[in-house]
């Protein structure tokens, strides 16, 4: 198990704690941290709210050279087209700039509806207890705890049945193109595999990140299924380029897992797309 399985990712009062932190940013991504921050705030001037870092990068567990750098942009109005043009550029420049990652991310809200009541147990969860502020006033302040419930499980992947048909068409569009293909391996098994861990989230009464954690854990409740995760979260940090991983994401085990946490959570109640 990794380093949160002793409490879990809890506080001592059993709400979910925010993972990750700008001090466990590795040397190795400083200064890709550090012009994100730069770039960002000139890019968008006033028009940004605030700024975040997510995944293994501000969780201190990032491999150089193989993983991406996420990062979540709330505006104070709604994204217009140009500034999702910004955010393309934005991202094109700093993988180009750094090859210290492999890829890098770009999501892009206003701040009304982060803290909707419609995305609390959604986006709005996400910035509180998944992102790490880089720039401007914490959104989180404004937002609720959280516990993992199975609510908190509806909520977030309760959409997979929804994804999956716009899955098959990408691995459609994909067909021939190896690097097209390794993009959406990543991106299934990463879904997959967080999909199955919240499935049993509540069960097991707490909340990780890392992947291989996640597969472990899901692999405890499901035992028939345990072999597939494992494969996927090794997909979802080093994929491969054959097609056929696909197929076996959207006709079986994808399908298998919407079906199985519709009948323990639901269906998510405002399906959002992948």
């Amino acid at each position: 198990m990794g380093t949160q399985a002793a409490h879990r990712g809890l506080d001592a009062s059993g709400w979910l704690e925010r993972e990750g932190s700008l001090g466990l940013v590795q040397p190795a991504f400083a200064e890709l941290v550090a012009t994100a921050r730069g770039r960002t705030a000139e890019a968008y001037g006033r028009r940004l709210h605030s700024a975040y870092l997510y995944g293994s990068v501000p969780r201190g567990t990032a491999r150089p050279g193989r993983s991406d750098l996420d990062l979540l942009l709330a505006l104070h109005a709604e994204p217009a087209q140009e500034d999702r043009q910004t955010a393309d550029a934005l991202a094109r420049g700093l993988d180009e700039d750094f090859g210290v990652v492999d890829g890098v991310g770009v999501l892009l809200y206003g701040k009304d509806r982060l803290l909707s009541e419609q995305e609390r147990y959604d986006l709005g969860w996400f910035l509180a207890c998944l992102c790490t502020p880089l720039l401007g006033a914490d959104l989180a302040e404004h937002l609720p705890r959280y516990r993992p419930d199975s609510l908190l499980a509806r909520e977030t992947n309760g959409d997979l049945a929804d994804v999956l048909p716009r899955w098959r068409e990408r691995a459609a569009d994909a067909a021939g193109d190896p690097e097209a293909v390794r993009r959406l391996r990543r991106a299934c098994a990463r879904k997959l595999v967080r999909t199955a861990f919240t499935l049993v989230m509540p069960r097991w009464g707490g909340w990780t990140s890392d992947l291989a954690e996640s597969a472990e854990i899901f692999g405890h409740c499901y035992p028939q299924r345990a072999a597939e995760l494992r494969a996927a979260a090794d997909d979802a940090l080093a994929p491969g380029t054959d097609p056929a991983a696909l197929y076996a994401y959207t006709e079986d085990l994808g399908p298998w897992l919407a079906a199985e946490y519709t009948r323990v959570h639901g269906r998510k109640t405002r399906p959002v797309g992948a």
